[in-house]
């Protein structure tokens, strides 16, 4: 039984359960049609970021191994080796690629990446099993709701040390793959047991510019579906994983919340919470390169206007970003504050293109330099329910100057419309000849359409 007790015939259920239960049952109809809409925005804007990432050198590797590995036929299909192969398969490789352009969904609360980790295992199960479109897009939002909530139990201190895409993002794709699977509530408690005892994933890999941000969601999505996938056959997994005496928040948290767990289920939405990226860098990195960018705009300033930029940051940027002082590679330098900044400055604009040229651009490096991280109260305070922007800038000039934004480019009050989801996937989806033109829009076409479809088929072969 999963419940923890009963009270006047009345059934408790414990915080993990009661996610269990309401993942388990959540139905299409039960689902706003405006959340239903942003849902399928949000897996165009993946899409977008999975070819956009099938061509990085990490990305890969990866797909090189799940090649040696997987079969060589299925219904899923994997978008970096451009061939059908199985669910596991499928799922690793386009969440390694979802998550590498730094292109993908943030929920601000939870400091958390949830398509990365939600839409390829659901593409990936959906397609196999021929789910329809509405049992699609029901997976993923019970995808979304389960993980945000997740991330934001574990809270700040768990960021600190962990990446939050990767630990609540194993239970994300547990929960997404089970609820396609159709697994009770009990099954699904299950499936939550086994994926939060293999959830991983840790920050210092930034130091090294290693490549473990891809290996975090690639090992998220298949270990998710691997518990849910198990759970369906009987295999039991810890019923308290969440919030038991030696459960996740035990090991890996200081300030965690239960009641975040079960925060208004069925009644809040956390999936609209859920911002776009605007800036192909680390989200910590948004709100300071919008005030920026509003400061020279308001002034009618230069990059060589400038002699130095002071960035007033919460302490979760700083943790982030801070070991980014030199950055090495074009991944490493979309966790540095002053690269973002100087792209800002120099060209207006932090996208793929401006990346791949940084860290050969002197210019760059020069007004890299000029850039510092403050903490600052205000911004701490707000942090993570929202996200402020605010900098300092002294001119060669002698002015002191200062740009303030509330609402970043991409969140939820300062949204993506569908045209400029549109434009931010025909720019990412033909990044280093990913796709032709002719075939994205025919994916978009496809997508905005999916919840019409009786069966998931081939989202490029429909293109």
């Amino acid at each position: 039984m999963t419940a923890a007790r009963s009270t006047a015939g009345a059934t408790i259920l414990h915080p993990s359960a009661e996610l269990a239960k309401f993942a388990s049952e959540l139905k299409y109809s039960d689902i706003p049609e405006s959340v239903r809409m942003r849902c399928e925005d949000l897996f165009l804007d993946t899409m977008a970021s999975i070819l956009a990432g099938s061509t990085a050198r990490a990305v890969k590797s990866m797909a090189k191994y799940a090649a040696l590995m997987g079969p060589s036929d299925g219904k899923s299909e994997d978008f970096v080796n451009r061939r059908m192969t199985s669910p596991v398969f499928a799922a690793m490789v386009n969440a390694a690629a979802a998550h590498v352009v730094e292109q993908d969904d943030v929920h601000n609360g939870s400091v958390f990446h949830p398509a990365a980790v939600v839409f390829p295992p659901a593409l990936a199960v959906a397609q196999a099993i021929g789910a329809s479109g509405e049992e699609f897009i029901t997976a993923s939002v019970a995808g979304y709701e389960v993980g945000i909530r997740v991330g934001e139990f574990l809270g700040r201190s768990h960021y600190k040390i962990f990446h939050t895409t990767g630990t609540a993002g194993t239970v994300a794709a547990a929960v997404t793959v089970g609820r396609l699977l159709k697994l009770t509530p009990e099954q699904m408690l299950h499936a939550i047991g086994s994926a939060g005892t293999t959830a991983s994933g840790l920050w210092e890999f930034l130091r090294d510019a290693a490549d473990s941000k891809q290996l975090h969601t690639a090992h998220a999505a298949s270990a998710g579906l691997t518990a849910a996938y198990l759970a369906q056959d009987g295999f039991t997994g810890a019923r308290r994983i969440l919030e038991g005496v030696q459960g996740m928040a035990a090991g890996m948290s200081t300030d965690a919340d239960p009641a975040r767990l079960t925060d208004r289920l069925g009644v809040r939405w956390a999936l609209p919470e859920t911002s776009f990226k605007y800036h192909a860098s680390c989200r910590h990195t948004h709100p300071a390169a919008d005030a920026l960018q509003f400061a020279m705009k308001q002034h009618g300033l230069k990059a060589d206007d400038i002699s130095s930029v002071v960035t007033h940051v919460h302490q979760g940027a700083i943790d982030v970003l801070g070991p980014v002082t030199n950055p090495q590679t074009v991944h490493q330098s979309k966790f540095s504050m002053g690269t973002v900044l100087a792209l800002i400055a120099l060209r207006n604009s932090a996208d793929l293109a401006g990346f791949d040229q940084a860290l050969k651009d002197g210019a760059v490096a020069a007004f890299r330099d000029k850039v510092t991280m403050e903490l600052d109260e205000e911004v701490d305070t707000a942090y993570p329910q929202r996200w402020i922007g605010k900098v300092t800038v002294k001119t060669k000039d002698g002015r002191t100057l200062t740009g303030r934004v509330d609402e970043p480019k991409g969140d939820p009050g300062n949204t993506l419309s569908r045209s400029e989801i549109e434009e931010k996937t025909m720019r990412l989806g033909t990044y280093q000849g990913a796709a032709t033109q002719e075939q994205v829009k025919k994916l978009t076409q496809t997508v905005w359409g999916i919840s019409k479809q009786a069966k998931l088929g081939q989202l490029l072969a429909a293109a």
